[in-house]
């Protein structure tokens, strides 16, 4: 039914139990940067997080108040909703033990609130491997449920590839798409965008920015694989400006591709593998990236920044925190493996030239 080949089958729990630092580690860019001077007088702000799931949460997170403010600032939040929003999981069982994912309607409400993200500026991704855990009826609940909460979705067939939206003075173009499902082809198909040819997509899409929001790559691997890079230069060589990836559930490295922008991997936002997890796991990022506004730069990225936080459990829930408010040992373990992916600043654009060893 799923697509996945079998050495990915295989490797997905020595990877969980123990998310590797392997992989080609090379021009990669530090974890902030600016890539307009001088900088543009007008602005756009737009703030991507990872996976959102209620499977590591039986009720809403708690959130720092820096975490919330700084989603705060944002224009436009995207995300990936990686559980179907149903009121009575179909998959009974496979929902209890974890591998099918779902959440309620009023748990997602109050989860946004919780961590400060204004509906109306929410933009969510249906295009995804879980998405049709709770079925085809599960996924039409999706659609009605993002629906009434008034939150707008991108990824589904029925959207088409790119989907306009009006962020302050500029048109942003959004691309949703997974190499990966669960279901077989059939329930996919029509129902949920995969990866296709993206010349298509941006034939008459008079937009100032187009975003690519992809769910690829392998789980539990800092550092992407050669073919998601591959199709990364592919989407920035068709127009394709901004490119923020999912699915792999840990936090990955940030590309420069002439003038676009890859980051490869957020992590998870709401944990969404199993309520307790190796730590690693745990360490998500949000990026945060502006957009100019001013005629002679319009649509281009100004500066972005990729901001680490860490996911703790709380009794039935997670508390979301700062990398800084942690305490000393758990913070000196996630800020060492955060410098392992990102090189420093001073190191500059291409990044270390070191090929990294399994961790």
């Amino acid at each position: 039914m799923s697509n996945y080949p079998l050495s990915y089958k295989l490797s997905w729990l020595p990877r969980f139990l123990k998310p590797t630092l392997g992989g080609d580690a090379r021009g990669f860019a530090p974890a902030a940067g600016t890539m307009i001077e001088p900088p543009p007088g007008r602005t756009v702000r737009l703030a991507f997080v990872g996976d959102i799931s209620a499977v590591a949460n039986r009720s809403a997170p708690q959130c720092d108040p820096a975490i919330a403010t700084l989603l705060g600032s944002a224009d436009l939040v995207v995300g990936n909703c990686e559980s179907p929003v149903v009121e009575r999981p179909s998959a009974a069982m496979g929902t209890k033990l974890g591998t099918r994912h779902a959440m309620t309607e009023r748990f997602l409400a109050e989860a946004l609130a919780a961590v400060g993200i204004s509906r109306e500026k929410l933009v969510l991704s249906l295009a995804n491997n879980h998405v049709l855990d709770q079925g085809v009826e599960g996924f039409d609940e999706t659609v009605a449920a993002l629906n009434r909460l008034g939150i707008r979705s991108i990824g589904t067939a029925a959207d088409g590839p790119v989907q306009r939206l009006a962020v302050g003075p500029l048109t942003i173009g959004f691309a949703a798409f997974t190499l990966w499902r669960n279901a077989g082809a059939a329930a996919f198909a029509g129902r949920v965008w995969m990866q296709g040819d993206p010349a298509r997509w941006l034939r008459g899409a008079a937009v100032d920015l187009t975003c690519a929001v992809p769910h690829w790559d392998w789980e539990f691997r800092h550092f992407p694989q050669a073919e998601t890079r591959a199709l990364a230069r592919h989407l920035a060589a068709q127009g394709v400006g901004l490119i923020a990836g999912h699915h792999a559930h840990v936090v990955q490295p940030v590309e420069r591709i002439g003038k676009a922008l890859v980051a490869y991997g957020l992590g998870d936002f709401l944990g969404t593998a199993f309520a307790r997890q190796p730590w690693p796991g745990c360490i998500g990022g949000i990026l945060t990236a502006d957009i100019s506004a001013d005629a002679g730069t319009r649509g281009a990225i100004a500066a972005y920044r990729l901001h680490p936080f860490m996911r703790l459990r709380a009794g039935d829930h997670e508390r979301l925190v700062p990398v800084e408010a942690l305490e000393d040992r758990m913070r000196s373990k996630v800020e060492n493996r955060w410098k392992a992916i990102f090189p420093s600043p001073l190191v500059g654009e291409g990044g270390s030239a070191r090929q990294r060893r399994d961790g």
